[in-house]
């Protein structure tokens, strides 16, 4: 596909994660409203697995759309924005995004009406598989420009997916281009097109009700749990909201180590991560070096030939005397699980994971 990888992004948020598109020519990060909605930064992250912060710049609830400012530079082309392309029934589309927040995938197929309505508003049908997470990727044509972007799916139907006209993007983009201060967060009127960058009741040009978007400027509060969780991945360096991929779940790279936190049946807080695969052969003293306990407070394990390091507390001794050195335990396992992977490549013959991301190491 040309390399238009490059340019397509997972969008974690502390709610979720859906996806999102890189237009260079604004220099900007497309997606849905509702992927990023109560949130004012998140987490962008490509197919090699880095990950940037962006701050929402400018949202739109009515059209479902969102664009985002990175506070870092990348390499990526761009999808590209033809202002000539004009859908029709038939033409081929191809879907880009992350479905159910799996690795980057692009699904075929062919537009079914370029001008569905609903709801009063137009939508370009497609049969192309789309699924969650896929929300606010680029649907493009064969010539890898920018068709719609994705925007959901009947939850009771096969092969019917819908995106949001070109049209209408390129409308928001030319709002977008009045702001020149991107690090404030602005609502766009559907109405008139004023951007309003405070909570109003009504629209201060032409008077319309903005009660349905208002919470637009409500930003989603973390459970006392996360704030536990962030507290301890900011004492180890490690930006919370670039570690976000779901409502209490932080799944994130450190160094090459993939680490992942979770709630365990509402009683248990776990931190693990996949170290290594096992070696083919000359097994027993890998398995006698796991078995000795060594990493106390964690635990070595293997499941399905991957070894593991991981940490099992009680969510109920987060808030007890305990508070202090589970922290400082999470803190220290994210180190831990990064020196742990390369020893077992050094003294067993182990291989990294596939959820490992190679990092280059300084001589």
């Amino acid at each position: 596909m040309n390399n238009v990888s490059d340019s397509i992004f997972k969008i974690n948020t502390a709610s979720g994660s859906g996806s999102g598109f890189y237009i260079k020519e604004h220099d900007i990060i497309i997606t849905n409203y509702h992927v990023v909605n109560g949130n004012r930064e998140v987490a962008v992250e490509n197919t090699t697995k880095d990950r940037y912060l962006a701050n929402v710049v400018m949202v739109n609830p009515v059209t479902d759309l969102a664009f985002l400012k990175c506070s870092d530079s990348f390499n990526a082309a761009g999808v590209k924005i033809n202002k000539e392309t004009i859908p029709a029934g038939r033409d081929q589309v191809f879907v880009h995004g992350f479905p159910f927040g799996m690795p980057y995938t692009v699904t075929q197929g062919i537009i079914s009406s370029p001008d569905q309505l609903m709801d009063g508003r137009h939508f370009v049908q497609t049969d192309a598989a789309v699924n969650p997470g896929n929300s606010g990727g680029p649907m493009l044509n064969n010539n890898n420009e920018l068709v719609a972007v994705t925007t959901s799916k009947f939850n009771h139907a096969d092969n019917v997916g819908f995106g949001i006209p070109l049209n209408t993007v390129i409308e928001e983009l030319d709002t977008l281009s009045s702001i020149t201060d991107y690090s404030t967060y602005s609502l766009k009127c559907d109405s008139c097109g004023t951007l309003i960058s405070e909570r109003i009741e009504y629209c201060t040009s032409c008077g319309n009700n903005v009660d349905t978007k208002v919470f637009a400027f409500e930003t989603n509060q973390l459970s006392k749990i996360a704030v536990f969780v962030e507290d301890a991945l900011t004492q180890a360096g490690t930006n919370p909201v670039l570690a976000r991929s779901g409502a209490n779940v932080w799944e994130f790279h450190h160094g090459s180590s993939l680490i992942r936190i979770f709630i365990f049946k509402n009683n248990y807080l776990y931190i693990t991560s996949p170290l290594n695969e096992l070696p083919k052969g000359n097994l027993g003293s890998l398995l006698e070096y796991i078995l000795q306990d060594n990493v106390k407070p964690y635990k070595l394990g293997v499941h399905k030939d991957t070894i593991f390091i991981s940490y099992r507390v009680a969510i109920a001794d987060l808030f007890s005397p305990k508070a202090n050195e589970i922290k400082n335990n999470i803190t220290q396992m994210l180190q831990k699980a990064d020196d742990l992977d390369d020893f077992f490549v050094d003294n067993y013959n182990c291989k990294m994971t596939s959820f490992s991301k190679i990092v280059e190491k300084q001589l």
